[in-house]
């Protein structure tokens, strides 16, 4: 269970139409990457708040209910301030909506199976995002430094609340099955989903920028792939370790540092980060 209550934190993120979807300038692979994975979003989140709200109705422990709310509280605010991203994307990259009706179709298909299959997936999803949190917060001064504002923010706040509601799904998903084979393929399931529904993305914005084919890009592009799997692998293996707690895993400092400057920020105020900073501090612009 999750030691602090799961805070659910209403961020209306407002883009601006005219945001370049390279918002780091620098690091055109990487943007179309994080890119991909946004429009995963709209239809991953709506997913995963379906079958943890179906399960909820087996519950009766208070503590976790309590955390099942919070766990359908902030992703339901993730992936509002996703589509509203993603539908400045497609002003650009028009074919993505064609991305947009795959995901839309797989998730019509696999809310069709069992809430045990579905929530396998959930908590298998869920703990992988454990490995990119960490990741993205220990190494945010180089994928984010010099960024557009508003996307590392976007992205960042987003990784903060992930590792706030770690537990939930993997604590649901053991509450009513604890089957550690179910869960380990929900893991591989959800993660591979996932990925490859977000590189149908970045490749149709990339050939739409003329970097496809560019062996220079290529090369940056598979860098990156390598990078985010040498730090998200370590976390992603020991979840597949029968026995395993997400709740022992330490969440970078950077996290808890975060919450407390947005708990100073008046109310309505976006969490905007200072991205010209090398370190990316955990203080905002109002």
């Amino acid at each position: 269970m999750s030691v602090q209550p799961i805070l659910v934190r209403q961020i209306p993120f407002a883009f601006d139409e005219g945001i370049d979807p390279v918002w780091h300038p620098g690091r055109p692979e990487w943007s179309h990457m994080v890119n991909g994975a946004s429009l995963a979003m709209p239809y991953l989140e709506p997913f995963l708040i379906k079958t943890v709200t179906e399960a909820l109705k087996q519950v009766n422990d208070p503590a976790l209910k309590a955390d099942v709310h919070g766990f359908i509280g902030q992703e339901g605010v993730h992936y509002r301030n996703h589509r509203r991203y993603n539908e400045i994307l497609k002003q650009t990259y028009p074919e993505l909506a064609e991305v947009e009706a795959g995901l839309e179709a797989d998730y019509r298909i696999f809310q069709k199976r069992s809430l045990k299959w579905r929530l396998a997936y959930t908590a298998g999803f869920e703990t992988m995002t454990m490995g990119i949190t960490e990741w993205l917060i220990r190494q945010r001064g180089l994928l984010f430094a010099g960024a557009d504002s508003s996307v590392a923010s976007l992205v960042l706040w987003h990784m903060v609340e992930e590792t706030e509601h770690k537990t939930v799904a993997w604590d649901l998903y053991n509450h009513l099955y604890g089957d550690w084979r179910g869960r380990a393929w929900g893991l591989l399931c959800g993660t591979l989903h996932v990925a490859l529904a977000s590189r149908k993305g970045y490749v149709r914005m990339l050939k739409r920028d003329g970097l496809w084919h560019r062996p220079r890009s290529r090369l940056r592009l598979w860098a990156m792939v390598a990078r985010f799997l040498l730090h998200t692998s370590p976390a992603m293996l020991r979840s597949l370790i029968p026995g395993y707690n997400p709740a022992k895993a330490v969440d970078p400092d950077w996290v808890a540092r975060w919450a407390s400057a947005y708990a100073g920020l008046p109310a309505g105020a976006i969490p905007l980060l200072d991205t010209g900073d090398p370190d990316i501090p955990a203080r905002f612009a109002v």
